[in-house]
């Protein structure tokens, strides 16, 4: 064997061994990071699309992790109550939450913009905003202030109106209403003259069995009827002018996320943008189900009429703008959500069939 060959296979080997030796150590260095999160949530983890996603999330993260990246959900209010969980994570309380961001639009307006706001996009395009657009990079700078990383984790369609006593036939219908409603449509119903009030998801029944509200929404048809509203109101109002599309999010103490290695900090993203897809999977399968079987057992879902969500959009885009002219990072969020709604308009209107084009008996 020549010198020249003896060098090669010496250069060979050394190389081999460098690799190995590198992928043992990279290998090493993810398995000596032990990540170990309790994690409260803001919605019972059955729901379907709303907070089932958590549950894809930590499953996977273990397996993939081979057992290094373990996030443990907890149940709401037991470790803090739902409305909490933004300060908890913040504060360094707990290291990371899952959340519907909207409960905080008092102490952030700009929120709501991201956890469903009325007559705004559907989901494709809000993923196309939120990922190729300005939104995940405007809502880190939201939450830089709050020491917090927050991560869109769940994504579901189009919530119901609502469940009221009696249909509704115009804009007259909402005043001196008693409702649970949420974000921005419960400041657009106020508009109307109703009387709104935010209760937490496990409490709307018993709002309700007691009359202590007159009128309510709170997510998708099959997630409605997991609480059990259609057993105390028979009246089901669509569409879900308020919020046509519902995030989740899991919010991660900044501190905590800075800490992490960037290996760990890729698998937690691609596993909230794996649960994301799963959940809103789940959600379109569950709602045909969930409708047919409010018709059989006499739930009527009643369509509101065109001019009255014409009206609606009129009073939002009114209570949109004076939100807008109060706060700075509202006003940008808006903004950049109606330039790329209007840029996305071309292709939403003549890219798709018109919904007709579904069957429905």
């Amino acid at each position: 064997m020549s010198i020249k060959q003896k060098l090669s296979k010496l250069t060979y080997g050394m190389t081999a061994a460098a690799v190995i030796t590198g992928g043992l150590a990279t290998s090493d260095a993810m398995a000596a990071e032990k990540v170990r999160w309790q994690v409260p949530l803001a919605f019972p983890s059955h729901l379907i699309g709303l907070t089932s996603p958590v549950k894809h999330l930590t499953e996977n993260l273990k397996t993939i992790s081979g057992g290094d990246i373990q996030l443990r959900y907890y149940e709401p209010g037991e470790l803090v109550p739902p409305f909490e969980i933004m300060d908890a994570v913040g504060s360094g309380k707990y290291p990371a939450g899952y959340t519907w961001v909207g409960y905080d639009q008092g102490t952030i307006p700009a929120l709501p913009l991201y956890s469903g706001a009325p007559f705004n996009m559907e989901p494709p395009a809000y993923l196309a905003w939120y990922y190729q657009g300005d939104g995940r990079e405007l809502l880190q700078e939201i939450y830089a202030e709050r020491n917090i990383h927050p991560m869109l984790c769940s994504i579901i369609g189009p919530e119901g109106a609502g469940w009221f006593a009696k249909p509704i036939t115009g804009m007259k219908d909402f005043d001196g209403l008693k409702i649970r409603f949420a974000g921005i449509g419960g400041k657009v119903l106020e508009k109307l003259g109703a009387s709104v009030t935010m209760v937490p998801g496990g409490e709307i029944y018993q709002a309700l069995e007691r009359k202590t509200i007159d009128a309510t929404e709170f997510s998708q048809p099959a997630i409605d009827k997991m609480l059990g509203l259609d057993q105390i109101i028979k009246n089901y109002i669509m569409p879900g002018w308020h919020q046509t599309l519902t995030t989740s999010h899991l919010l991660v103490n900044k501190d905590a996320w800075e800490k992490l290695q960037p290996g760990t900090r890729a698998l937690i993203e691609m596993g909230c943008e794996s649960a994301t897809l799963k959940g809103f999977a789940e959600s379109e399968w569950a709602q045909p189900t969930a409708l047919r079987e409010y018709a059989k057992e006499g739930v009527t879902a009643q369509t509101l009429p065109e001019p009255v969500l014409r009206e609606l959009q009129k009073v939002t885009n009114e209570v949109l703008d004076e939100i807008a002219a109060e706060d700075k990072m509202f006003n940008r969020v808006l903004t950049s959500q109606r330039e790329f709604m209007e840029h996305h308009s071309v292709w939403h209107s003549k890219g798709y069939l018109p919904r007709t084009f579904y069957k429905y008996d």
